[in-house]
C-alpha cells in the first residue's frame, strides 16, 4: 500500500462518498487509488465549483464534505471556495497536491506555498510530510472541520509521499464527541433575564440552522411562545406553523421588521454569527441582548451581548425552557405586530408587471415549491428579496450565502443539495453575473443526471452595486454587460431551456421546468426599479 491509498483508506474510514475536483498530475496516485475504492470521484469543470459542493455538503449534513485539486493554479482555485466555508461554518475537507518534498526535479515549476496561503482561510492546513501520519492526520483534519465552529481544513499530499510505500496503519477510528451543556449558573442568569422582560423577542441566527438543531429549537419557541425573527441564514430554523415568526432581517436596520426589533427590552440571540450582515446594529438605548451559542460571542461594534448561555444549544435549551414554560406572561407582548409587519413585506406581490418585479418572482416561485422544496440562491439583489419576502418553513430550504456573499456559489450549492435529495425539488435562483461565473457546470449537472432546475433573473448588470449605486446619488456607470441567449446557451449543454414572456408564465414555466425532470433552464427577465421605492424611499419614511 502506498500513501495515497492509505489516504483513501482514511477517507473510507471517515465514511466519504464522494470526493469532487479537477485532477492533477501530482495526484495521479490518488486518483487511482479513488479508482478502487468506494469512493466516487465527481469531476467538476472548475475547482471553485467542487469546493462549493463540498461545503454545501457539509452545510446539509454535518459531515465535512471533499473536493480536490492540483497544485498552484488548481489549488489557488479552492481559495473563494474555503473562505465561503469558513466564513459560512461549513465543514469541509480540501485536498491538494504538490511537487516531491524530497527531490524536486522540475524546481519551482507550478509551485506555489499553498499552505500558508490556505492558512488564515481554514481552521487547519497542513503538509503531509510521511506516509505514517496519514490515519492520524485525516482524522484530526475531520474532527476540526466538524467540530463547532465548524469551517474548512485543507490537506496538501506531495506525489512523493503518496508515491511511497505506506506502513501497516490502522485508520483511526472516529468516535462521538458530544458538547458540555451550559452551566446551572448560566441558565439561572438567563432565566431570570428572560422572566423580567416585558417584551421578548427570539433572533435565529446562522449557527440555529445547524441540521441537529430543528427539532429542539421548534421545541424551545413553542414551548416559550415568544414571538421570533431570524437572521438571512437562519431562516427554516423553526419548523411552520408556530405562528410566532415577525420577519427576516434582510437590511441591517428601517425595515418593517425592525418595528419589533425596536420595541423589544430583550433580544434571545440564538445561534448569531457576526460574520452575518449585520440584522440589527446594537447602540447605548438598545435592548439587553442574551446571547445564546456553541460558543462565546464575538464581540463586534454592533454586536456586544450583555449575558451569554454558552454550550450545546439543543439540551441547553431544552432545560431552559423546562425552568420558563408556563411562567412567561409577557411573552407574547409583541406578536400584536406580527401582521402588520408580514403584509407590508408581502405588499404587491401579485402585481402583474411585465417584466416581472422581485416581489412577484419571490411569490411565484414560493407557489411553486412544496415545503421541503429546496431554493438555492447566488449571491445579487434578488437575494434581499428572497431573504426579505420567501417564507421557509423546513430548515435549510433556502440557502444562500450572507457570509462570504460570493458570487458563482448558486448552482454549485444547488447541484449538491441535489446529489444529496434526489426526490426533492431543488431551484438554483441566479442572477446573469453571478450566473456566468459558474455556467460551465451544467454539463457537470447533466453529466450526474440531476433532477434540477436553474432560474436566470436577467437585467443585463450587477444589479445589486446597480442599486447601491443609485441610492447613494451616483449616476449609473460601469455596471452593465451583455449576456448569451440562454436558452440557447443552455440547450449547447443538452440542457432544456425556456424564457418566460409573460406576467403570470412563471409558475408553469417552473411546474413544467420540474415535470419535465432532468436538467432545465428557465430565462426570465427582472424588473428591478422596485429596489429604490421599496427599499430606500418606502423604508426612509417608514
Amino acid at each position: 500500500m502506498n500513501g495515497a491509498e492509505l489516504l483513501v483508506c482514511a477517507l473510507e474510514n471517515e465514511r466519504v462518498h464522494q470526493i469532487f475536483g479537477v485532477p492533477g498530475e501530482e495526484n495521479l496516485n490518488f486518483i487511482e487509488a479513488l479508482r478502487r475504492s468506494t469512493i466516487k470521484l465527481v469531476v467538476t469543470r472548475h475547482e471553485q465549483a467542487a469546493a462549493f459542493m463540498a461545503a454545501t455538503h457539509g452545510r446539509l449534513t454535518g459531515r465535512a464534505g471533499v473536493c480536490l485539486s492540483t497544485l498552484g493554479p488548481g489549488a489557488l482555485n479552492l481559495t473563494t471556495g474555503a473562505a465561503y466555508a469558513l466564513l459560512g461554518a461549513m465543514p469541509m475537507i480540501m485536498i491538494t497536491g504538490q511537487k516531491g518534498v524530497l527531490s524536486r526535479k522540475q524546481a519551482r515549476f507550478q509551485v506555489v506555498d499553498i499552505v500558508s496561503t490556505m492558512t488564515p482561510l481554514t481552521k487547519m492546513a497542513r503538509q503531509i510530510v510521511s506516509s505514517a501520519t496519514i490515519p492520524s492526520i485525516v482524522r484530526e483534519a475531520f474532527r476540526v472541520a466538524q467540530q463547532e465552529r465548524p469551517g474548512p481544513v485543507h490537506l496538501e499530499l506531495p506525489e512523493d509521499i503518496a508515491g511511497e510505500t505506506a506502513p501497516a496503519i490502522s485508520a483511526v477510528p472516529p468516535h462521538p464527541i458530544d458538547s458540555p451543556i451550559a452551566s446551572r449558573d448560566a441558565l439561572d442568569r438567563a432565566a431570570e433575564l428572560i422572566l423580567r422582560a416585558e417584551r421578548p423577542l427570539i433572533m435565529l441566527g446562522a449557527a440555529a440552522s445547524r441540521p441537529r438543531l430543528s427539532a429542539p429549537l421548534s421545541s424551545f419557541v413553542n414551548r416559550l411562545q415568544i414571538p421570533f425573527f431570524n437572521t438571512q441564514m437562519g431562516k427554516g430554523s423553526v419548523a411552520g406553523g408556530a405562528g410566532l415568526y415577525m420577519g427576516t432581517a434582510a437590511l441591517s436596520e428601517r425595515d418593517y421588521v425592525h418595528w419589533p426589533i425596536e420595541r423589544a427590552d430583550l433580544i434571545i440571540a440564538i445561534g448569531h454569527d457576526t460574520v452575518e450582515k449585520p440584522p440589527f446594529i446594537m447602540g447605548p438605548k438598545g435592548p439587553t441582548v442574551l446571547h445564546v451559542g456553541y460558543l462565546p460571542a464575538t464581540v463586534e461594534e454592533v454586536y456586544f451581548p450583555h449575558a451569554e448561555l454558552v454550550g450545546d444549544v439543543g439540551p441547553s435549551l431544552t432545560l431552559l425552557a423546562d425552568q420558563l414554560e408556563g411562567k412567561l406572561p409577557n411573552a407574547s407582548a409583541l406578536l400584536p405586530l406580527r401582521e402588520q409587519v408580514l403584509a407590508r413585506i408581502a405588499d404587491r406581490a401579485n402585481e402583474r408587471r411585465y417584466p416581472l418585479t422581485p416581489q412577484r418572482i419571490v411569490h411565484d416561485v414560493r407557489q411553486v415549491m412544496p415545503e421541503d422544496g429546496i431554493v438555492c440562491l447566488d449571491n445579487g439583489m434578488y437575494k434581499v428579496w428572497f431573504a426579505r419576502n420567501y417564507r421557509t418553513r423546513v430548515a435549510n430550504t433556502l440557502l444562500l450565502d450572507n457570509a462570504l456573499a460570493t458570487m458563482g456559489a448558486g448552482l454549485p450549492s444547488a447541484m449538491m443539495a441535489a446529489i444529496l435529495n434526489p426526490t426533492r425539488r431543488v431551484l438554483a435562483v441566479c442572477g446573469d453575473g453571478g450566473f456566468m461565473m459558474n455556467s460551465q457546470e451544467l454539463e457537470t449537472a447533466v453529466r450526474l443526471k440531476l433532477n434540477l432546475v436553474v432560474l436566470i433573473l436577467q437585467d443585463n448588470a450587477y444589479g445589486m452595486i446597480r442599486w447601491k449605486q443609485a441610492a447613494d446619488g451616483y449616476p449609473d456607470f460601469g455596471m452593465t454587460f451583455g449576456n448569451p441567449d440562454f436558452v440557447t446557451y443552455a440547450k449547447s449543454y443538452g440542457v432544456r431551456g425556456s424564457r418566460v414572456e409573460g406576467a403570470d408564465a412563471l409558475v408553469p414555466a417552473l411546474e413544467a421546468a420540474f415535470a419535465s425532470g432532468g436538467v432545465h433552464l428557465v430565462s426570465l427577465p427582472v424588473d428591478y426599479t422596485e429596489n429604490i421605492r421599496v427599499l430606500v424611499e418606502e423604508l426612509r419614511v417608514k
